[in-house]
């Protein structure tokens, strides 16, 4: 028997490809601008030192901000922090390409990172909303697809736009940088119509009290998504700033590195592509699990001097199975926190993404300096590994259609009754 959809329901899926676009520009312009900073920062006279406290501001700043912002979002709309979030990557990559100081580029690389972590809030705060709960997975694996083609296309272009050679290093990356600005302004354009009204009467509810911290945290299945996120994100970074590392060691050019990085975003995007057709073969732990132990077992692997035929495979194999952790770790956050803070527990993760940021660069700087410039991945593999045993363990989060009707909005109780339709497979 066919039901009708609410008022508050969603209608249709242009939503979800409108907020693709935008995260697509906006992931873009980071990953164009952050590299951009670095060579400008290097232009006026930083040394390594100082480019890492600049690197590290864009990741730490937004620490302090993110559980406030979770907060405010499952009580309110999630929508303003979409062009929020805009505004801000683009002044600091604006403002990055005119000031002349380093602590003020390190002021703008700061805001950079507050925006973005409001547009992703924002963003995945929305998908979770308007996706009913066997939607979850596709819808998110799709979202991420933008994060997927932004920092393929940014790196590429930033590479286009920014020239050493005769002392043009600091023109070219100031270019770069308001050109950055240009790209995430673009986003605003997809943004319209994103979130859908709440259905009458929801507004009337009373607002539930604040779940602590440490209850979300406590929730099973929430500390296993932060890990396997923070793992999953600390590979991708480490893997892109060290294999240039690695490349130079064993005399690999790096037009060839450039290749073999954009080869295994190629195969993260293809991953999220066929993300429905994996779960439905797999189920979510199996899924998630295996892509961890394979990508860890694929990483330790990257210690070895093979050949870069060899080397090609395993990094398209590897960025295939980096693909499946963040929007899978996504659900199950989503799935295993209450449902009255469901934001917040997004904000956690971003939280936990941050942390690694920070952290995981130093611990492989410190082992590429004792052990060799290889050795990074070995730390990669541990930490992935570790991730696939907890994601055995906590993978198995509770459905949102398994928490209490009595505190979730009638949208949600909506969403929880459309299941059986939108899987057909459920009896």
């Amino acid at each position: 028997m066919s039901r009708t959809r609410g008022p508050g329901a969603e209608p249709g899926r242009g939503w979800l490809l409108r907020l693709v676009i935008a995260f697509a520009f906006a992931q873009g312009a980071v990953s164009m601008a952050r590299p951009a900073v670095s060579y400008r920062a290097l232009a006026l006279g930083a040394d390594e030192t100082a480019v890492g406290v600049i690197a590290g501001v864009y990741a730490l700043l937004p620490l302090f901000a993110a559980v406030p912002l979770g907060r405010r979002t499952d009580h309110g709309r999630c929508a303003p922090l979409l062009p929020l979030g805009v505004v801000l990557i683009s002044g600091g990559c604006a403002l990055s390409g005119v000031v002349s100081s380093l602590p003020a580029m390190a002021a703008w690389s700061g805001v950079m990172g507050l925006g973005h972590l409001c547009f992703v809030i924002g963003a995945q705060s929305i998908v979770a909303r308007q996706s009913a709960p066997a939607e979850q997975d596709r819808n998110f694996g799709h979202f991420t697809i933008g994060a997927s083609l932004g920092q393929l296309g940014g790196p590429i272009a930033a590479g286009a736009l920014i020239s050493g050679e005769s002392g043009a290093l600091g023109r070219t990356s100031a270019l770069a940088l308001l050109v950055s600005a240009g790209v995430c302004a673009v986003a605003l354009t997809s943004l319209w119509r994103i979130e859908h009204r709440r259905t009458p009467g929801s507004r009337a509810m009373k607002q539930p009290a604040k779940v602590p911290v440490t209850t979300i945290l406590g929730a099973r299945g929430v500390p296993a998504g932060i890990f396997i996120s923070m793992a999953v994100l600390s590979s991708t970074d480490i893997l892109t700033a060290y294999l240039p590392v690695v490349g130079e060691h064993r005399g690999i050019a790096p037009a060839t590195v450039g290749l073999l990085l954009s080869l295994r975003a190629a195969a993260t995007i293809a991953c999220r592509l066929v993300m429905t057709p994996m779960l439905r073969l797999l189920g979510r732990t199996a899924l998630l699990t295996t892509s961890c132990l394979l990508a860890g077992l694929l990483c330790a692997g990257m210690v070895l001097p093979v050949p870069v035929p060899v080397l090609a495979v395993m990094l398209a194999a590897l960025g295939f199975c980096l693909g499946a952790g963040q929007p899978l770790s996504m659900t199950t956050v989503v799935q295993a926190a209450p449902a009255e803070a469901r934001s917040t527990a997004l904000a956690l993760r971003l939280t936990g993404n941050r942390l690694g940021q920070a952290a995981a660069p130093a611990a492989a700087g410190l082992i590429a300096g004792t052990a060799g410039a290889a050795a990074p991945f070995a730390l990669l593999g541990a930490l992935l590994l570790a991730a696939a045993g907890l994601g055995l363990r906590g993978g198995r989060a509770p459905r949102a259609s398994s928490v209490p009707p009595e505190p979730m909005p009638v949208r949600d109780r909506e969403q929880d009754d459309s299941v059986p339709l939108a899987d057909p497979n459920r009896t």
